[in-house]
């Protein structure tokens, strides 16, 4: 049987007995998910490679402390959130500003560009008007409405109350609303 039809559990059951191909497989399954959560959160290509890069390999090093295999894809996106989040902290503790800016631009069909599906637009505008939030908005917004976690795990990951978690997203919602209607 190939590695491409091993179901995730059984790979990270491979990874343990140090299989390089599962561990590729795994890393082809995950890289683009791990890549995402870190860019939104760093907000900058490269880094969020590094992140993603070191998270692999922090995961195959540490798969002993790993309980059980099919939490293999949540355990991983929290090493990479927790990495980003660090990473993030240390940024803004230096007053660091990522140098990449990317701007979108909507094109018409008069202009030889096919113009893009209604939805994808809101989309691209919602995300790209979350960049633009305050940091700590941008990176709970990103924790609750893109990555799935609830307050609870919000407030373990950024380490603050419940009840500040609700309020520091309520704040990032009418924020992002408010730039919306500004768009």
């Amino acid at each position: 049987m190939t590695l491409t039809k091993l179901n995730t559990e059984e790979l990270v059951e491979r990874c343990r007995k140090c299989d390089q191909g599962a561990q590729m497989e795994i890393y082809n399954r995950y890289y683009k998910a791990m890549y995402n959560s870190a860019l939104r959160i760093i907000k900058d290509t490269a880094e969020a490679e590094d992140v993603m890069q070191e998270a692999f390999l922090t995961a195959f090093t540490k798969l002993s402390m790993l309980e059980e295999n099919k939490l293999f894809g949540a355990w991983l996106k929290k090493i990479v959130i927790n990495s980003s989040l660090t990473i993030s902290r240390k940024r803004n503790i230096h007053g660091e500003v990522p140098l990449e800016t990317v701007a979108y631009a909507l094109t018409d069909e008069t202009e030889g560009v096919v113009r893009e599906d209604l939805t994808s637009v809101r989309a691209n505008t919602v995300l790209n008007t979350l960049k633009d939030l305050k940091e700590s908005y941008s990176t709970a917004l990103s924790l609750h409405l893109i990555e799935g976690y609830d307050y609870e795990e919000i407030c373990e990951i950024l380490n603050i109350s419940y009840s500040n978690c609700r309020t520091l997203i309520s704040r990032a919602k009418e924020s992002l609303r408010k730039k919306l209607l500004v768009a």
